[in-house]
Protein backbone atom coordinates (compact mmCIF):
# COMPACT_ATOMS: atom_id res chain seq x y z
CA UNK A 1 0.00 0.00 0.00
CA UNK A 2 1.68 3.27 -0.49
CA UNK A 3 2.23 5.87 2.54
CA UNK A 4 0.28 9.06 2.52
CA UNK A 5 2.53 12.26 2.47
CA UNK A 6 3.26 13.56 5.99
CA UNK A 7 2.74 16.86 4.68
CA UNK A 8 1.56 19.91 7.35
CA UNK A 9 -2.20 20.53 7.52
CA UNK A 10 -2.40 24.64 6.99
CA UNK A 11 -3.75 25.37 4.14
CA UNK A 12 -0.50 25.65 1.67
CA UNK A 13 -0.87 27.32 -1.69
CA UNK A 14 -0.37 24.71 -4.27
CA UNK A 15 2.98 24.67 -6.34
CA UNK A 16 2.12 26.17 -9.70
CA UNK A 17 2.14 23.85 -12.71
CA UNK A 18 3.23 26.88 -14.63
CA UNK A 19 6.70 26.14 -13.87
CA UNK A 20 6.59 23.34 -15.16
CA UNK A 21 4.67 23.81 -18.27
CA UNK A 22 7.08 26.26 -19.80
CA UNK A 23 8.08 25.61 -23.35
CA UNK A 24 5.62 22.33 -23.03
CA UNK A 25 2.92 24.18 -25.86
CA UNK A 26 6.01 25.65 -27.58
CA UNK A 27 7.84 22.35 -28.01
CA UNK A 28 4.13 20.80 -29.42
CA UNK A 29 3.70 23.63 -31.94
CA UNK A 30 7.28 23.94 -33.35
CA UNK A 31 7.77 19.93 -32.85
CA UNK A 32 11.07 20.60 -30.70
CA UNK A 33 10.79 16.87 -29.54
CA UNK A 34 11.96 15.05 -32.51
CA UNK A 35 14.11 11.43 -33.44
CA UNK A 36 17.44 11.46 -32.17
CA UNK A 37 19.56 12.41 -35.42
CA UNK A 38 20.88 8.92 -36.94
CA UNK A 39 24.67 10.89 -37.39
CA UNK A 40 25.54 10.97 -33.37
CA UNK A 41 27.86 8.81 -32.46
CA UNK A 42 26.82 5.91 -30.06
CA UNK A 43 30.11 6.08 -28.88
CA UNK A 44 29.49 9.74 -27.63
CA UNK A 45 27.61 9.59 -23.86
CA UNK A 46 26.21 12.67 -24.42
CA UNK A 47 24.96 12.47 -27.69
CA UNK A 48 22.92 9.77 -26.77
CA UNK A 49 19.49 10.57 -25.38
CA UNK A 50 18.28 8.67 -22.70
CA UNK A 51 15.33 6.10 -23.31
CA UNK A 52 12.15 7.41 -22.54
CA UNK A 53 13.21 10.97 -21.25
CA UNK A 54 11.86 14.01 -22.84
CA UNK A 55 13.39 17.53 -22.55
CA UNK A 56 11.41 20.47 -21.52
CA UNK A 57 12.23 23.92 -23.52
CA UNK A 58 12.28 26.80 -21.66
CA UNK A 59 9.31 29.23 -22.12
CA UNK A 60 7.12 31.66 -21.62
CA UNK A 61 3.88 31.45 -19.26
CA UNK A 62 1.80 28.44 -19.47
CA UNK A 63 -1.37 30.51 -19.99
CA UNK A 64 0.24 32.26 -22.93
CA UNK A 65 1.41 29.11 -24.41
CA UNK A 66 -1.97 27.62 -24.39
CA UNK A 67 -3.15 30.56 -26.01
CA UNK A 68 -0.49 30.08 -28.52
CA UNK A 69 -1.47 26.93 -28.95
CA UNK A 70 -5.25 27.64 -29.21
CA UNK A 71 -5.02 30.22 -31.78
CA UNK A 72 -3.30 27.49 -34.22
CA UNK A 73 -6.51 25.02 -33.51
CA UNK A 74 -9.57 25.35 -35.93
CA UNK A 75 -12.75 25.85 -34.74
CA UNK A 76 -13.54 22.27 -34.31
CA UNK A 77 -10.58 21.54 -33.08
CA UNK A 78 -11.75 23.88 -30.24
CA UNK A 79 -14.68 22.80 -29.32
CA UNK A 80 -13.62 18.86 -29.44
CA UNK A 81 -10.93 19.62 -26.55
CA UNK A 82 -14.01 21.00 -24.54
CA UNK A 83 -15.09 17.70 -24.20
CA UNK A 84 -14.56 14.21 -22.01
CA UNK A 85 -16.32 11.59 -22.92
CA UNK A 86 -16.79 7.72 -22.09
CA UNK A 87 -17.36 4.50 -24.24
CA UNK A 88 -17.58 1.47 -21.66
CA UNK A 89 -14.77 -0.74 -22.23
CA UNK A 90 -11.66 -2.08 -21.67
CA UNK A 91 -9.73 -2.53 -25.41
CA UNK A 92 -6.89 -0.51 -25.55
CA UNK A 93 -7.49 -0.76 -29.10
CA UNK A 94 -10.97 0.56 -29.15
CA UNK A 95 -9.93 3.29 -26.75
CA UNK A 96 -7.04 4.71 -28.77
CA UNK A 97 -9.36 4.81 -31.92
CA UNK A 98 -12.08 6.96 -29.70
CA UNK A 99 -9.92 9.49 -28.34
CA UNK A 100 -7.92 9.75 -31.91
CA UNK A 101 -11.17 9.88 -34.01
CA UNK A 102 -12.15 13.53 -32.79
CA UNK A 103 -9.51 14.47 -30.65
CA UNK A 104 -11.61 15.45 -28.10
CA UNK A 105 -9.81 16.79 -24.53
CA UNK A 106 -10.48 14.19 -21.91
CA UNK A 107 -12.02 10.85 -20.88
CA UNK A 108 -13.78 9.29 -17.77
CA UNK A 109 -12.96 6.34 -16.30
CA UNK A 110 -16.15 4.16 -15.11
CA UNK A 111 -16.70 0.83 -13.78
CA UNK A 112 -16.45 -0.91 -17.16
CA UNK A 113 -12.73 0.41 -17.73
CA UNK A 114 -11.41 -0.52 -14.92
CA UNK A 115 -9.37 -3.74 -15.15
CA UNK A 116 -8.78 -6.06 -12.52
CA UNK A 117 -5.02 -5.17 -11.88
CA UNK A 118 -3.15 -1.28 -11.63
CA UNK A 119 -0.53 -2.67 -14.30
CA UNK A 120 -3.61 -2.62 -16.51
CA UNK A 121 -5.10 0.15 -15.66
CA UNK A 122 -1.91 1.67 -16.52
CA UNK A 123 -1.68 0.18 -19.89
CA UNK A 124 -4.96 1.50 -20.59
CA UNK A 125 -4.62 4.96 -19.43
CA UNK A 126 -1.58 4.76 -21.49
CA UNK A 127 -3.68 3.50 -24.72
CA UNK A 128 -6.14 6.27 -23.93
CA UNK A 129 -3.39 9.14 -24.51
CA UNK A 130 -1.76 7.44 -27.38
CA UNK A 131 -3.87 9.17 -29.56
CA UNK A 132 -1.90 12.41 -29.56
CA UNK A 133 1.21 14.27 -28.55
CA UNK A 134 -1.28 16.78 -26.05
CA UNK A 135 -2.27 14.13 -22.90
CA UNK A 136 -6.18 14.44 -22.59
CA UNK A 137 -7.29 15.12 -19.21
CA UNK A 138 -7.99 11.23 -17.67
CA UNK A 139 -10.55 11.39 -15.06
CA UNK A 140 -12.44 9.48 -12.24
CA UNK A 141 -14.58 9.68 -9.77
CA UNK A 142 -12.33 8.48 -6.80
CA UNK A 143 -14.09 9.84 -3.49
CA UNK A 144 -13.28 6.39 -1.60
CA UNK A 145 -15.92 4.31 0.33
CA UNK A 146 -19.57 4.39 -1.61
CA UNK A 147 -18.34 6.19 -4.85
CA UNK A 148 -14.87 4.29 -5.84
CA UNK A 149 -13.74 2.78 -8.83
CA UNK A 150 -10.44 1.40 -8.35
CA UNK A 151 -10.85 -1.61 -5.40
CA UNK A 152 -7.49 -1.48 -4.29
CA UNK A 153 -8.47 1.77 -2.59
CA UNK A 154 -8.05 1.10 0.90
CA UNK A 155 -7.89 4.34 2.12
CA UNK A 156 -10.91 5.98 4.20
CA UNK A 157 -13.30 7.43 2.63
CA UNK A 158 -15.95 10.36 3.57
CA UNK A 159 -17.47 7.68 6.06
CA UNK A 160 -15.12 7.72 8.52
CA UNK A 161 -13.51 10.90 7.66
CA UNK A 162 -16.03 13.49 8.57
CA UNK A 163 -15.60 12.16 12.02
CA UNK A 164 -12.06 12.17 12.28
CA UNK A 165 -9.80 15.17 12.49
CA UNK A 166 -8.74 16.75 9.47
CA UNK A 167 -5.05 15.66 8.95
CA UNK A 168 -6.93 11.83 8.37
CA UNK A 169 -8.40 13.49 5.24
CA UNK A 170 -5.42 14.88 4.16
CA UNK A 171 -3.58 11.73 4.29
CA UNK A 172 -6.11 9.82 2.58
CA UNK A 173 -6.38 11.89 -0.20
CA UNK A 174 -2.28 11.91 -0.40
CA UNK A 175 -2.36 8.28 -1.01
CA UNK A 176 -5.68 8.31 -2.91
CA UNK A 177 -3.68 10.85 -5.63
CA UNK A 178 -0.69 8.84 -5.72
CA UNK A 179 -2.65 5.74 -6.64
CA UNK A 180 -4.28 7.32 -9.41
CA UNK A 181 -0.65 9.03 -10.49
CA UNK A 182 0.89 5.81 -10.52
CA UNK A 183 -2.04 4.71 -12.81
CA UNK A 184 -1.81 7.16 -15.46
CA UNK A 185 -5.16 9.30 -14.05
CA UNK A 186 -4.86 12.92 -13.91
CA UNK A 187 -7.90 14.40 -12.71
CA UNK A 188 -9.84 13.04 -9.58
CA UNK A 189 -13.46 13.90 -9.19
CA UNK A 190 -13.39 12.90 -5.47
CA UNK A 191 -13.64 16.38 -3.10
CA UNK A 192 -16.99 16.37 -1.89
CA UNK A 193 -17.68 19.97 -1.15
CA UNK A 194 -21.79 19.41 -0.30
CA UNK A 195 -22.39 20.17 3.37
CA UNK A 196 -25.84 18.99 5.49
CA UNK A 197 -26.48 17.25 8.61
CA UNK A 198 -29.49 15.40 7.52
CA UNK A 199 -28.64 11.73 7.30
CA UNK A 200 -31.54 11.32 5.51
CA UNK A 201 -30.02 13.49 2.57
CA UNK A 202 -28.60 12.11 -0.69
CA UNK A 203 -24.82 13.15 -0.68
CA UNK A 204 -24.66 12.85 3.56
CA UNK A 205 -22.70 9.74 3.19
CA UNK A 206 -19.91 11.10 1.02
CA UNK A 207 -19.46 14.65 2.44
CA UNK A 208 -16.95 14.90 4.37
CA UNK A 209 -18.04 17.49 6.96
CA UNK A 210 -21.75 17.79 8.64
CA UNK A 211 -21.19 21.95 9.28
CA UNK A 212 -19.68 24.44 7.47
CA UNK A 213 -16.79 24.35 9.38
CA UNK A 214 -16.20 20.67 9.54
CA UNK A 215 -16.38 20.26 5.53
CA UNK A 216 -14.59 23.40 4.88
CA UNK A 217 -11.31 21.97 7.18
CA UNK A 218 -11.47 18.39 5.30
CA UNK A 219 -12.33 19.72 1.84
CA UNK A 220 -9.11 22.50 2.49
CA UNK A 221 -6.83 19.18 3.50
CA UNK A 222 -8.35 16.78 0.92
CA UNK A 223 -7.05 19.07 -1.86
CA UNK A 224 -4.13 19.74 0.26
CA UNK A 225 -3.36 16.00 0.02
CA UNK A 226 -4.12 15.39 -3.59
CA UNK A 227 -1.55 18.27 -4.05
CA UNK A 228 -0.13 18.09 -7.33
CA UNK A 229 -0.23 14.34 -8.02
CA UNK A 230 -3.87 15.03 -9.82
CA UNK A 231 -6.20 17.86 -10.44
CA UNK A 232 -8.91 18.16 -7.25
CA UNK A 233 -12.21 18.57 -8.20
CA UNK A 234 -14.74 20.08 -5.92
CA UNK A 235 -17.95 19.07 -6.52
CA UNK A 236 -20.83 19.75 -6.91
CA UNK A 237 -21.57 23.69 -6.92
CA UNK A 238 -23.49 25.43 -5.49
CA UNK A 239 -24.12 22.58 -2.86
CA UNK A 240 -26.08 19.44 -3.33
CA UNK A 241 -26.99 19.57 0.70
CA UNK A 242 -29.70 22.29 0.25
CA UNK A 243 -31.68 20.48 -2.23
CA UNK A 244 -33.47 17.70 -1.41
CA UNK A 245 -33.22 14.74 -4.01
CA UNK A 246 -31.01 12.68 -6.18
CA UNK A 247 -29.62 14.53 -9.40
CA UNK A 248 -29.43 11.66 -11.14
CA UNK A 249 -33.31 11.34 -11.52
CA UNK A 250 -34.14 14.48 -11.46
CA UNK A 251 -33.11 18.18 -10.37
CA UNK A 252 -33.18 18.38 -6.57
CA UNK A 253 -34.10 22.03 -6.29
CA UNK A 254 -34.38 24.84 -2.84
CA UNK A 255 -35.50 28.26 -2.19
CA UNK A 256 -32.40 28.90 -0.26
CA UNK A 257 -31.37 32.56 -0.83
CA UNK A 258 -28.28 34.02 -1.94
CA UNK A 259 -27.26 34.78 2.13
CA UNK A 260 -28.40 31.57 3.37
CA UNK A 261 -26.18 30.31 0.50
CA UNK A 262 -23.39 32.42 1.73
CA UNK A 263 -23.74 31.54 5.31
CA UNK A 264 -23.36 27.39 5.13
CA UNK A 265 -23.02 25.79 1.57
CA UNK A 266 -20.53 28.31 0.19
CA UNK A 267 -18.13 27.55 2.64
CA UNK A 268 -16.78 24.35 1.60
CA UNK A 269 -16.58 25.41 -1.84
CA UNK A 270 -14.44 28.65 -0.64
CA UNK A 271 -11.98 26.51 1.17
CA UNK A 272 -11.45 24.49 -1.69
CA UNK A 273 -10.71 27.15 -4.01
CA UNK A 274 -8.61 29.12 -1.65
CA UNK A 275 -6.48 26.39 -1.64
CA UNK A 276 -6.41 26.17 -5.28
CA UNK A 277 -8.63 23.36 -6.31
CA UNK A 278 -8.22 23.46 -10.59
CA UNK A 279 -11.19 22.13 -11.40
CA UNK A 280 -15.07 22.94 -10.23
CA UNK A 281 -18.05 20.61 -10.68
CA UNK A 282 -21.12 21.98 -11.53
CA UNK A 283 -24.44 20.39 -10.23
CA UNK A 284 -27.95 19.56 -11.97
CA UNK A 285 -29.15 21.72 -9.02
CA UNK A 286 -31.26 24.53 -8.78
CA UNK A 287 -31.33 27.54 -6.05
CA UNK A 288 -34.91 28.91 -7.36
CA UNK A 289 -34.07 32.32 -5.85
CA UNK A 290 -31.06 32.76 -7.42
CA UNK A 291 -31.79 31.11 -10.88
CA UNK A 292 -34.57 28.67 -11.87
CA UNK A 293 -32.07 26.98 -14.21
CA UNK A 294 -29.99 24.32 -13.15
CA UNK A 295 -26.52 25.25 -11.82
CA UNK A 296 -24.95 23.47 -14.54
CA UNK A 297 -26.57 25.68 -17.52
CA UNK A 298 -26.70 28.87 -15.22
CA UNK A 299 -24.58 32.06 -16.31
CA UNK A 300 -25.39 33.40 -12.60
CA UNK A 301 -23.32 30.98 -10.28
CA UNK A 302 -20.69 30.85 -13.14
CA UNK A 303 -20.46 34.54 -12.39
CA UNK A 304 -20.31 33.89 -8.35
CA UNK A 305 -17.85 31.58 -8.70
CA UNK A 306 -15.28 33.30 -10.43
CA UNK A 307 -15.83 36.70 -9.60
CA UNK A 308 -17.29 36.38 -5.69
CA UNK A 309 -15.05 33.07 -4.56
CA UNK A 310 -12.39 33.79 -7.04
CA UNK A 311 -12.35 30.37 -9.10
CA UNK A 312 -10.07 30.49 -12.28
CA UNK A 313 -9.73 27.07 -12.90
CA UNK A 314 -11.50 24.55 -15.11
CA UNK A 315 -15.83 24.83 -14.86
CA UNK A 316 -17.16 21.18 -15.79
CA UNK A 317 -20.30 19.88 -15.68
CA UNK A 318 -21.59 17.24 -13.89
CA UNK A 319 -22.85 14.36 -16.39
CA UNK A 320 -24.70 16.34 -19.30
CA UNK A 321 -26.83 12.44 -19.36
CA UNK A 322 -28.31 13.12 -16.01
CA UNK A 323 -30.33 16.29 -17.28
CA UNK A 324 -31.49 14.18 -20.02
CA UNK A 325 -32.64 11.55 -17.83
CA UNK A 326 -34.72 13.79 -15.34
CA UNK A 327 -37.05 13.58 -17.80
CA UNK A 328 -38.12 16.98 -18.28
CA UNK A 329 -38.63 17.67 -21.88
CA UNK A 330 -36.36 21.11 -22.10
CA UNK A 331 -33.27 19.21 -21.47
CA UNK A 332 -34.14 16.00 -23.84
CA UNK A 333 -31.55 17.44 -26.22
CA UNK A 334 -28.09 15.67 -25.08
CA UNK A 335 -26.13 18.24 -28.10
CA UNK A 336 -29.02 21.24 -26.70
CA UNK A 337 -27.78 20.51 -23.25
CA UNK A 338 -24.15 20.78 -24.24
CA UNK A 339 -24.51 24.20 -26.15
CA UNK A 340 -26.02 25.51 -23.37
CA UNK A 341 -23.57 24.19 -20.43
CA UNK A 342 -20.57 25.78 -22.23
CA UNK A 343 -22.94 29.22 -23.12
CA UNK A 344 -23.28 29.47 -19.02
CA UNK A 345 -19.88 29.27 -18.52
CA UNK A 346 -18.20 25.82 -18.71
CA UNK A 347 -15.24 24.66 -19.53
CA UNK A 348 -15.78 21.21 -20.22
CA UNK A 349 -18.93 18.96 -20.62
CA UNK A 350 -19.19 15.64 -19.52
CA UNK A 351 -21.07 13.10 -21.06
CA UNK A 352 -21.61 9.51 -19.65
CA UNK A 353 -25.10 8.01 -19.46
CA UNK A 354 -27.17 7.95 -22.75
CA UNK A 355 -23.63 8.49 -24.67
CA UNK A 356 -22.58 5.85 -27.10
CA UNK A 357 -19.14 6.30 -29.34
CA UNK A 358 -21.11 8.44 -31.71
CA UNK A 359 -22.01 10.93 -29.13
CA UNK A 360 -18.79 12.63 -28.55
CA UNK A 361 -18.26 13.52 -32.56
CA UNK A 362 -22.69 15.31 -32.02
CA UNK A 363 -22.23 17.29 -29.15
CA UNK A 364 -18.68 18.93 -30.92
CA UNK A 365 -20.53 19.38 -34.38
CA UNK A 366 -23.32 20.84 -32.11
CA UNK A 367 -20.41 23.33 -30.57
CA UNK A 368 -19.46 24.42 -33.83
CA UNK A 369 -22.78 24.85 -35.28
CA UNK A 370 -23.71 26.97 -32.53
CA UNK A 371 -20.82 29.15 -33.30
CA UNK A 372 -21.38 29.37 -37.01
CA UNK A 373 -25.09 30.02 -36.44
CA UNK A 374 -24.20 33.10 -34.10
CA UNK A 375 -26.14 31.30 -31.02
CA UNK A 376 -22.78 30.80 -28.68
CA UNK A 377 -19.59 33.24 -29.09
CA UNK A 378 -16.66 31.88 -30.50
CA UNK A 379 -14.94 33.64 -27.86
CA UNK A 380 -15.95 31.91 -25.00
CA UNK A 381 -15.39 28.86 -26.95
CA UNK A 382 -11.56 30.13 -26.55
CA UNK A 383 -12.02 30.78 -23.38
CA UNK A 384 -12.63 27.54 -22.20
CA UNK A 385 -9.89 25.89 -25.16
CA UNK A 386 -7.35 28.14 -23.00
CA UNK A 387 -8.56 27.01 -19.98
CA UNK A 388 -8.16 22.98 -20.72
CA UNK A 389 -5.20 23.88 -22.57
CA UNK A 390 -3.13 25.13 -19.81
CA UNK A 391 -4.02 21.96 -17.74
CA UNK A 392 -2.89 19.62 -20.46
CA UNK A 393 0.24 21.25 -21.32
CA UNK A 394 0.22 20.56 -17.18
CA UNK A 395 0.30 17.07 -17.44
CA UNK A 396 2.57 17.03 -20.51
CA UNK A 397 5.27 18.60 -18.25
CA UNK A 398 4.84 16.46 -15.77
CA UNK A 399 5.76 13.31 -18.06
CA UNK A 400 3.51 11.19 -16.47
CA UNK A 401 1.15 11.76 -19.17
CA UNK A 402 3.62 11.84 -22.49
CA UNK A 403 4.46 8.93 -24.70
CA UNK A 404 7.85 9.24 -25.83
CA UNK A 405 9.44 7.67 -28.70
CA UNK A 406 12.12 5.34 -28.01
CA UNK A 407 14.11 7.06 -30.89
CA UNK A 408 13.52 10.65 -29.79
CA UNK A 409 16.10 12.93 -28.23
CA UNK A 410 16.12 16.97 -27.85
CA UNK A 411 16.81 18.99 -30.30
CA UNK A 412 19.60 21.32 -30.36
Amino acid sequence: MLRPSSRATEHMPRPSRSVLACGVAAALLAGAIAPASASASPADPAAEPETGTVTVLAGADADAEAGDLVAAMSLREKAASLVMGHIPTTDRATLTAYMAQDGIGGFILMGANIPPTEAELRALTDALTDSGSLPPLIAVDQEGGDVARLAWDAFPSALTLKDAPADATRDAFAGRAALLERAGIGVNFGVVADVTPDPAMFIYRRELGTTPAASSERVAAAVAGEGTAVMSTLKHFPGHGAAPGDSHGGIPTTPKTRSEWDAADAAPFAAGIDQAAPILMFGHLAYTSIDAQPATLSAEWHRIAREDLGFDGIAITDDLGMLQGSGIPAYADPVANAVAAIAAGNDMVLAVAYSTPESAARIVDGLVAAVEAGALAESRIDEAAVRVATARIGLAASGRAMLPCADCGPVD
